[in-house]
């Protein structure tokens, strides 16, 4: 099995020892470096080429967008994953490209290994199929949606509903941020640059499908 290889690079070491306690228990992930400092980081991600790296989005000294820059000048495969705080989200989304992930800090563990083992194989870091093969669109959007977290699958169906991102975070007790953040994910993931594609996508879902699922049932204000 191909191990998708990390560094990750946070100012909090609690922060550092949680990643490397949730990764490094895990067979197919490969902590390659740990790094507390931007200099640090950069030279790992320029020596190891590592599949990925979660970066702290505050690091001191504008860190991160340094990183960034480095990544992105020498072209490197190294994909970046900020690792963020709530009250961080306005800030890193004005300065994260598209080419960028951004997963929260209040995340479950198992949504975090979900998006990264999704991020793994969207971008062909574990083995491919054999060559040649051709796979339509509507499969490759099928198997995107697989890789939504529930989370992202009720915003999903709340865009689908018209709700703005304000309504959406009231129904969720979230913030405004942290519905950002969510949808440049659900953007990233299934390949698409909008609200609007995204609801014809739910409502497609939804047609397509026998019945409603009760997990995902959203309650209403007075929780019925």
């Amino acid at each position: 099995m191909r191990r998708t290889s990390v560094v990750i690079a946070d100012r909090h070491p609690v922060v550092l020892q949680g990643l490397r306690n949730v990764l490094g228990a895990l067979a197919d992930f490969n902590i390659v470096a740990s790094c507390s400092d931007p200099v640090g980081c950069i030279d790992a991600i320029r020596n190891l080429a590592p599949d990925i790296a979660i970066i702290d989005p505050a690091m001191p000294d504008f860190g991160a967008l340094k990183i960034l820059s480095a990544v992105n000048s020498e072209n490197r495969s190294t994909h970046l994953v900020f690792f963020a705080a709530s009250e961080d989200c306005e800030l890193v989304l004005a300065a994260t490209p598209m080419t960028c992930s951004i997963v929260l800090k209040d995340m479950e563990p198992e949504a975090l290994v979900q998006s990264l083992r999704h991020l793994a194989n969207n971008r062909n870091l574990l083995p491919a199929g054999p060559s040649g093969s051709i796979v339509s669109r509507e499969h490759d959007t099928e198997n995107a949606l697989t890789g939504l977290t529930d989370r992202e699958r009720q915003i999903m169906r709340l865009v689908s509903e018209g709700l703005s991102n304000k309504e959406i975070g009231r129904r969720l007790n979230i913030a405004d941020g942290t519905i950002k953040v969510h949808l440049h994910n659900i953007f990233q993931k299934l390949e698409i640059s909008n609200r609007t594609v995204l609801a014809a996508l739910a409502i497609s879902q939804q047609d397509r499908a026998t019945g409603p699922r009760e997990k995902d049932r959203i309650p209403d204000e007075t929780g019925k």
